[in-house]
C-alpha cells in the first residue's frame, strides 16, 4: 500500500529520505486521480524496499503543497535526496511512471 505523506511527516520520511521518492498530489473528488490510484498502489507494491511510493492528499495538507506550487492534480512529482528530480501532470501509464522511477534508481 502506498504511504501516506501528511505535511506532518513530510520532512522525515520524504527530505530526509535518502533515495527516491515519489509523491503522488491527489484528492478525493478528483476523477483522474482515482484513476491513476491503483497504479500508484500497484507501484508502491512493486518498488518497496527499493522506493518510497507515497500519497499526499491536497485537501487535508496544503504546506507541501504549496511549497511545490501543485496547481493541477494528479500531480506526481519524484525526488531523489530531497530534491525534485522529476515531474507529471495529469493522468499516465504505469510504464510512463516506471520508467521514471527507474531512470533515478
Amino acid at each position: 500500500m502506498a504511504f501516506e505523506i501528511t505535511d506532518t511527516n513530510f520532512q522525515e520520511s520524504v527530505l530526509q529520505n535518502n533515495g527516491v521518492t515519489v509523491i503522488d498530489f491527489w484528492a478525493e473528488w478528483c476523477g483522474p486521480c482515482r484513476m491513476i490510484g491503483p497504479i500508484i498502489e500497484e507501484l508502491a507494491h512493486e518498488y518497496d524496499g527499493k522506493a518510497l511510493i507515497g500519497k499526499l492528499d491536497v485537501d487535508t495538507n496544503p504546506e507541501v503543497s504549496m511549497k511545490y506550487g501543485i496547481r493541477s492534480i494528479p500531480t506526481i512529482l519524484i525526488l531523489k535526496n530531497g530534491q525534485v528530480v522529476d515531474k507529471h501532470v495529469g493522468t499516465t501509464s504505469k510504464q510512463v511512471l516506471a520508467n521514471k522511477i527507474e531512470a533515478h534508481l
